[in-house]
C-alpha cells in the first residue's frame, strides 16, 4: 500500500481523537472495521494503530480492543522524542501545513571543531544547511542539520526545501534505521533572535541528535532550535514487570 494512503488513514483516526469523536476512555472500532472502511489489510490499521500507541494517543487493552487515554496537546507541534522522523513527516501528521525556507546551504570539509561537535570524522566533506520552518507565518523552529555527504550525494537547496528524508529514502534507497537525540532548553541566542520570532521567550527548546543507516553509519547531524510555546515533546514508555 502506498505511504501516502497509510498517512491519510492515520491522519483520519488521530483526527477523531483530537476533534473529539472518541474521547478518553472510549474504544476504537475494531481493526476489522477499519480495515473495510478504508479498503486495506489489518496489517496497515495495525501499523496506524501502533503509531497511535507510540504517540500516546490510545493503549491496546488486551480481549477488549485499543482505548483512547487522556491527552492534551493543545495547538503545538507534537515529535516524538527519541523517534525518527522527519519534519515533513510529523508535520503531515499532526495536520499542519508548513513552509520550510533554507537560509543557508554549503559544503565543507569537517575541522576538529565540527568533528567535536558533530561525531564526523576531520576531512570528511559535509552538506551544512540551515532551515527556517514556519507555520502560520511565523517562524518557530530553526534547524541546522550536517549531512555526511558521501552517504547523501547529490544532496541539493531545492530538496532541502522538500524532504531531505524523502530523497534519501526514495531516490538513494537509504534506509534509516537509529537515532540518539537529547532535549534541553537554552537561553535564546541572537541567532535564535534573528531567525524565530520569539515574542517575549528569552530561551529556546533545542533537540540535538545524531542518525544512523542500516551500515551502521552516522550520516546526519542536527541541531533544531524551537520556539518553546510550540513545540512539544513527547514518548510514550511502558514499565517492563520485573520477575
Amino acid at each position: 500500500m502506498p505511504k501516502s494512503k497509510y498517512e491519510d488513514i492515520l491522519r483520519d483516526i488521530q483526527g477523531d481523537i483530537i476533534s473529539g469523536k472518541y474521547r478518553a476512555g472510549d474504544y476504537l472500532p475494531s481493526e476489522n472495521e477499519y480495515a473495510r472502511k478504508y479498503g486495506c489489510t489489518r496489517n496497515t490499521i495495525r501499523r496506524a494503530l501502533n503509531v497511535l500507541s507510540e504517540d500516546g494517543f490510545v493503549i491496546p487493552q488486551h480481549g477488549k480492543g485499543v482505548q483512547v487515554i487522556p491527552n492534551d496537546f493543545s495547538n503545538r507541534n507534537v515529535f516524538t522524542a527519541g523517534g525518527i522522523e522527519s519534519f515533513a513527516e510529523a508535520a503531515n501528521r499532526i495536520g499542519v501545513t508548513v513552509v520550510t525556507k533554507v537560509i543557508s546551504f554549503q559544503k565543507k570539509i569537517c575541522d576538529h571543531t565540527t568533528s567535536n561537535m558533530t561525531g564526523f570524522d576531520e576531512g570528511s566533506e559535509l552538506y551544512d544547511i540551515e532551515r527556517e520552518r514556519i507555520v502560520s507565518g511565523q517562524r518557530i523552529i530553526l534547524d541546522h542539520n550536517i549531512f555526511l555527504a558521501a552517504e547523501t550525494p547529490g544532496l541539493t537547496a531545492e530538496i532541502a526545501e522538500r524532504s531531505i528524508y524523502q530523497y534519501l529514502e526514495d531516490t538513494l534507497g537509504m534506509v534509516i534505521t537509529t537515532s540518539r537525540r537529547m532535549v534541553t532548553a537554552e537561553r535564546a541566542a541572537r541567532r535564535d533572535m534573528e531567525t524565530l520570532d520569539l515574542g517575549t521567550y528569552d530561551f529556546v527548546l533545542v533537540i540535538t541528535g545524531q542518525v544512523f543507516n542500516s551500515k551502521g553509519i552516522m550520516f546526519e547531524y542536527t541541531q533544531s532550535r524551537n520556539r518553546p510555546d510550540k513545540a512539544c515533546f513527547t514518548e510514550t514508555a511502558v514499565r517492563k514487570r520485573r520477575h
